[in-house]
């Protein structure tokens, strides 16, 4: 398996340090436009000159990859994408997918004729304990979902504290709290209560220095079988959290990262059952995200955010900014994002 990673911030860098810890690829190479970084990353990872490219042109010229990753901003997804697709390359694609629909169902279709494997970087679903969450609800055992509750909070600018230099500061680039940071949280709503039908949001700017783009981010949804669900997330609290509550027929389920566990309850007013989890880092999700997706290409399994997955998740980040723009509930539905009548 020959590996390109194209674009190697913050995210790229991971993804590439993770697959080095695979150990699963004979090459991996890289695309880095900045000749500081490129040489920074070379060195860190013991990558060979020969393979640390400064463009993409001259990567696909001297090399044939199988697969690649795209950490690149999201409006060059799509391109990159097509790009790769036609020289048969299998894809990890960062989150989100686009900032439109122009390209997209083209290039589904070129990954359907091709018959390539693409995963998109919703690495979220790789955490153990929403997986252990989403086999119980699959499972049936709490009965039907009802009502789901979504929460995250940090203080960006010390986890991140290079944000207002990066795409994250330009909304045009895939900046914003909606675009970068509570999509993760549709994304797994959207896989552990069902399709995000009907949507509302209320965004806006009120604490992160520096920037003007949206910082906080309130949504309500209809979703599922008529699951009521909310997401709120701010970038400026000072607990790192993500709290995820699914209220079900017979029982509640919760996903708490800061604690690294999982719990339910089944008898009002009863004991709280908590299942710990293996956490010990984030990479930890990243290398599974990523070992799921070499399994893929191998005919081993499947990814963990689908193509499909990830275009109903892109629709659902359209019908949020609209939201916020007109202020009103809007339908998401296949193909298309609609204002509500």
């Amino acid at each position: 398996m020959n590996l390109l990673v194209i674009g190697t911030g913050s995210i790229g860098e991971r993804h590439l340090r993770c697959f080095q810890q695979l150990g699963r690829c004979e090459t991996i190479a890289f695309c880095e436009t900045r000749d500081e970084q490129r040489a920074a990353i070379a060195e860190r990872y013991g990558i060979p000159g020969e393979l640390a490219f400064s463009n993409l042109d001259a990567a696909l010229e001297s090399e044939r990859f199988d697969a690649a990753v795209i950490a690149t901003p999201a409006p060059t997804h799509i391109p990159i994408g097509t790009r790769l697709a036609e020289l048969g390359i299998h894809q990890l694609m960062e989150k989100p997918l686009s900032l439109s629909l122009e390209g997209v169902d083209a290039y589904a279709r070129l990954i359907e004729e091709r018959v390539l494997v693409v995963a998109v970087g919703y690495v979220h679903r790789a955490h153990p304990a929403v997986g252990a969450v989403k086999e119980a609800l699959d499972s049936g055992r709490f009965g039907r979902p009802l009502q789901l509750r979504m929460s995250s909070g940090q203080a960006f600018a010390v986890l991140r504290p290079a944000y207002r230099d990066v795409y994250f500061a330009k909304s045009e680039m895939g900046g914003g709290a909606i675009n970068d940071m509570i999509t993760h949280l549709y994304n797994v709503g959207d896989w552990l209560a069902g399709p995000i039908e009907k949507i509302v949001t209320d965004a806006d700017h009120q604490a992160l220095d520096g920037v003007t783009v949206e910082d906080t981010v309130h949504s309500l949804t209809r979703q599922g079988y008529d699951v009521m669900g909310s997401y709120t997330l701010n970038l400026y609290q000072q607990p790192n959290e993500v709290l995820m509550t699914v209220v079900c027929e017979k029982g509640t389920v919760q996903i708490e990262y800061a604690k690294k566990r999982w719990s339910w309850m089944t008898e009002p007013g009863g004991e709280w059952h908590h299942e710990p989890v293996e956490m010990p880092e984030v990479d930890v999700m990243y290398r599974r995200q990523n070992a799921a997706f070499l399994n893929a290409i191998k005919g081993k399994g499947e990814v963990l955010c689908s193509l499909e997955d990830a275009i109903r998740t892109l629709h659902v980040n359209l019908a949020s900014h609209r939201s916020v723009t007109e202020g009103a509930w809007q339908d998401v539905i296949g193909g298309a994002t609609v204002l509500s009548p």
